[in-house]
């Protein structure tokens, strides 16, 4: 359903007090999505919007909300208990329940409403308190909601109007067997609203179950990304692909970027390998303390971290202006998640940049996403790739010590050659000096991890030449013609590791 844009808030039917904190915090104009659901919640009518990430859809309801609240605060106040709310927020993630709950408290700073924000990862006490002290709005996740429900610490049966923020992400995190508990303990009678960055079957299926005759409002189709965003592919396979992301850190003009990875395992490995490179990167994702999360979301948010690697479910509540770069590691399977992933770039009428690798196992997700965007997405060609470091628990775990020469076994200082296992045709370079990416003697030889050749009984041997190693194939990123043959230069190997020791990488041997 589509409604005329206003030209101001005011347009909308918003109160003084309202104005005066939309003012407060910068906003001029609403969006489409907020100019569009707005007088439909103010009517209290259902609501069903789609609307990509960054366009303003928590104020689109957290707005009319806070009027509705206000008209009937004082009678309805005087009729509840305190720890029975009016208002219920649903979301998936710790984050997003936050940054909602924050809006809220924004936007109805000179209102009376009080609002409590409910999630798990840390203490209840805290939350318990707020609820006795008397709330009108609960931002919640679905565990920690279901969990003072049960210990009847939190009353359900006065909500009025139910929201749920990012369905799809709660549906993908399964949390639907909560959803349908809590919906169980709710008025039958009530106003709902549902919103979503994507409209699966799925979300369908559950707007149908929740909603009552809705409003449907779509701002922008699902298969549209930003127009300011400007998308590109980079061919990698999976064991390439931490190179070429240190290859793209490395342009000047990469400052403020988030990482998505497919897995949470994934994104401590590229964290890790960034830090090691001397690139200032943070990961965030579910199996964090509360604590690691905010810390690493506040210090994205200052700058001082230069890089956030998170999950698709971590991502949800992250809003970040400026983040000038997304980079994808992977293609997702889900081909509206690469649409959402990208809209984390240019917010706020910003421009932005964004990178995807892309495996040769990923070729049909690749297919799929520009089937659903219309477009295929242009290919960067060439990309450098920078140094990995390899992780310090591995080497530990490889020669029992982070600077130990296997070739003479003794524990030391590294060697001016490079890499953490030296000696006289040892280390993971092998050749005179060792080192992670070869000394002067070159790539790693044949018979052994960790230096020389091996005997028969699968020890190093000290003294043993090394087997002659079958020459590495060079991966070249980022064909002309898609990946799909071409012959040239093999990739500039750079990055920050090499540069900041002084080139110590005699002989430069390639990866």
């Amino acid at each position: 359903m589509s409604i005329p844009a206003p030209a101001a808030f005011r347009d909308l039917g918003l109160i003084d007090e309202l104005l005066a904190a939309i003012a407060k915090q910068g906003y001029e104009r609403p969006t489409p999505i907020q100019s569009q659901a707005i007088p439909h919640v103010l009517a209290a009518r259902d609501v069903l919007g789609c609307a990509q990430t960054g366009t303003g859809k928590t104020a689109a309801f957290a707005l009319p909300i806070l009027q509705r609240l206000n008209a009937t605060h004082a009678h309805k106040a005087r009729a509840r208990e305190p720890h029975v709310p009016r208002v219920l927020v649903l979301a998936p993630t710790r984050e997003l329940a936050s940054q909602i709950g924050q809006s809220f408290s924004d936007y109805g700073a000179k209102l009376h409403q009080r609002t409590a924000v409910i999630f798990g990862g840390v203490g209840q006490g805290p939350q318990v308190t707020a609820l006795r002290r008397g709330v009108d709005i609960v931002v919640a996740t679905p565990g920690r909601l279901l969990d003072l429900a049960n210990q009847r610490l939190l009353g359900l049966g006065g909500i009025e109007i139910l929201v749920l923020d990012e369905a799809d992400r709660m549906l993908d995190m399964g949390f639907l067997p909560d959803m349908r508990r809590i919906l169980a303990l709710l008025p039958r009678q009530k106003q709902a609203l549902l919103f979503s960055a994507t409209m699966p079957p799925e979300i369908r299926h559950l707007a149908n179950q929740i909603l009552q005759k809705p409003v449907e409002i779509a701002v922008a189709p699902v298969a549209t990304t930003a127009e300011r965003i400007e998308q590109h592919l980079c061919y990698a396979e999976k064991k390439d692909k931490q190179a070429v992301l240190q290859g793209l850190l490395a342009r000047p003009e990469v400052q403020r970027v988030l990482v998505f990875t497919r897995t949470k395992r994934d994104a401590n490995r590229c964290a890790k390998a960034l830090v090691a490179a001397r690139i200032g990167a943070e990961a965030i994702h579910g199996n964090k303390s509360q604590g690691a999360r905010e810390r690493a979301l506040d210090g994205f948010k200052d700058g001082s971290t230069r890089v956030l690697v998170a999950t698709d479910i971590a991502a949800r509540g992250i809003d970040v202006d400026g983040i000038t770069h997304v980079i994808n590691m992977d293609i997702p399977d889900v081909p509206e998640t690469y649409v959402h992933r990208i809209g984390r770039t240019a917010r706020a009428g910003a421009s932005g940049v964004a990178y995807s690798l892309c495996s040769s196992e990923e070729r049909a997700n690749l297919r799929a996403v520009e089937k659903l965007i219309r477009m295929p997405i242009p290919v960067l060609g060439n990309v450098p790739r920078g140094v990995v470091v390899n992780e310090p628990a591995k080497q530990a775990q490889r020669g029992g010590g982070r600077h130990e020469s296997q070739g003479h076994g003794a524990r030391g200082r590294r060697p001016h050659g490079g890499g953490h296992a030296g000696g006289h045709g040892g280390g993971h370079g092998g050749g005179h000096g060792g080192g992670d990416r070869g000394g002067h003697g070159g790539g790693r030889p044949a018979g052994g991890r960790h230096g020389g050749a091996r005997s028969s009984g699968g020890r190093p041997q000290q003294g043993s030449a090394p087997r002659p190693s079958a020459p590495k194939s060079t991966v070249q990123h980022g064909f002309s013609d898609r990946g799909r043959g071409g012959s040239g230069p093999a990739p500039i190997e750079f990055g920050h590791v090499g540069e900041e020791r002084g080139g110590r990488h005699h002989g430069g041997g390639r990866r």
